[in-house]
């Protein structure tokens, strides 16, 4: 069962990692960027004129989000091979006199 929930982790932080890159490739840089080849300008936006603001602090979140999760996948990996390492002591030898 614990095998199962670490690979659903590993699905969504890579659901996480696509999120994550595109939301850097829509926003607007100062060329207008990626953004403006789905056909918008700077003035038709979603959220209002604020929208370079709200892509910005999502981002950021999704940044801090995306560091934290690396470090927890990491240190769970560390934990299973370690694991793993210990628990192969199933072969015995034998001491010959």
């Amino acid at each position: 069962m614990m095998m199962f929930i670490y690979f659903v982790a590993i699905v969504l932080f890579l659901l996480l990692c696509i999120l994550l890159c595109g939301t850097i490739l829509i926003q607007e840089s100062k060329s207008s960027g990626f953004g403006a080849s789905f056909g918008g300008d700077s003035s038709d936006s979603l959220f209002g004129t604020s929208t370079a603001d709200v892509l910005k602090r999502f981002t950021g979140w999704l940044g801090i989000i995306f560091v934290v999760s690396c470090i927890f996948l990491s240190l769970w990996t560390a934990s299973l091979a370690h694991s793993r390492n210990a628990g192969d002591d199933g072969v015995e030898i034998e001491q010959i006199d």
